[in-house]
């Protein structure tokens, strides 16, 4: 009966994705955040509480940093990308995880887009591709690139930043952020061209 037992653990834990193991803590906002995480993958969470992020919680975050690694995976709002910040200033180093805001929707209008409301393959796919900030910043991207691929100042250019930061697993950013994002990543120039003409090709044939 045991055997039988583990065996059908194992079996279930395979369809529940739980064969992907994160060895860093992931930081979220919230215990539902945690529950959703939970499904997808074995890790270990800290939770925030929203946007109430204490010193307590920032001073757990860097022993978690240090021991093992942190990855933020905070929902894809403004209080989200907040709590994203203030934790990446305090605790330098951490990887980021991005959630693209179509995949964090809620089926209730009075409720808010967290990631407590997206999938399981869609939390895998964000957490596999966690992102690494750099001291050192290489990449040589400038203003002049994102104005020639209309990414600032047209009318289209927030709708090219949302499909470049899904794409490149990096999140929305606005006009202001989007140069500082990039380069934080240390996002080469040729991976900006790839990402762009990708969408810009998409685009076409979705005309």
């Amino acid at each position: 009966m045991y055997c039988y037992n583990n065996i059908k653990q194992t079996v279930n834990e395979q369809k529940r994705g739980l064969y992907m193991k994160i060895n860093e803590v992931i930081v979220v906002e919230g215990k539902n955040d945690t529950n959703k995480i939970k499904q997808a993958v074995k890790a270990d969470t800290i939770e925030t509480g929203g946007a109430a992020l204490t010193e307590e919680t920032l001073t757990l975050i860097k022993h978690a940093q240090r021991k093992r690694g942190v990855i933020i995976f905070t929902d894809p709002d403004f209080t989200g990308n907040a709590i994203r910040n203030k934790i990446a200033d305090a605790v330098p180093g951490c990887r980021h995880a991005y959630l693209p805001k179509k995949d964090a929707l809620p089926k209730s209008e009075n409720e808010s887009v967290g990631i407590e409301h997206a999938s399981i393959e869609a939390i895998q796919i964000a957490l596999q591709n966690a992102q690494t900030t750099s001291e050192v910043v290489t990449s040589t991207i400038t203003k002049d690139d994102l104005i020639t691929y209309g990414l600032i100042g047209t009318a289209e250019s927030r709708k090219r930043r949302e499909l470049l930061g899904d794409y490149l697993h990096i999140g929305y950013a606005n006009g202001k952020q989007l140069l500082k994002r990039l380069r934080m990543f240390n996002i080469t120039k040729d991976e900006l061209n790839m990402a762009m003409l990708n969408i810009l090709e998409s685009g076409k044939q979705n005309d």
